[in-house]
């Protein structure tokens, strides 16, 4: 493929004068009386203190904290069950073997752990 400076020059050009002109023929349109602007309804911000509710009528931030909760308290206790099964693993293995099982749930005590701190800082 060739490089032809001028060709280049001109598609530069062309999208530079491009953008140039975008904002002068929005305006050209806003003030044509053929195109009458349309009011904008502003919006209304909603504040913290709103709280959407659920069709049965709770507020929808407590049904989430009271979900995150149990779940935190669901994944705290498999947390302690696994910590529980690695310590066994330990003992039962001796002073220089490490099985691979171990490991493993080393890492699911990792993924449980940052998943309730998740949880809890959310």
């Amino acid at each position: 493929m060739a490089y032809d400076s001028n060709q280049m020059d001109h598609t530069r050009r062309a999208a530079l004068l491009s953008l140039a002109a975008a904002p002068l023929i929005a305006n050209a349109q806003e003030e044509d009386p053929r195109f009458p602007r349309v009011p904008r309804i502003p919006r209304i911000p909603r504040t913290p203190d709103d709280d959407a509710r659920l069709p049965n009528g709770k507020s929808q931030k407590n049904a989430m904290a009271k979900q995150n909760h149990e779940e935190a308290l669901k994944d705290a206790e498999e947390l302690v069950t696994t910590a529980q099964q690695l310590q066994d693993e330990i003992k039962k293995a001796g002073s220089y073997v490490v099985p691979v099982e171990s490991l493993k749930k080393t890492e699911e005590i990792e993924k449980l752990a940052r998943r309730i701190r998740g949880r809890l800082k959310g």
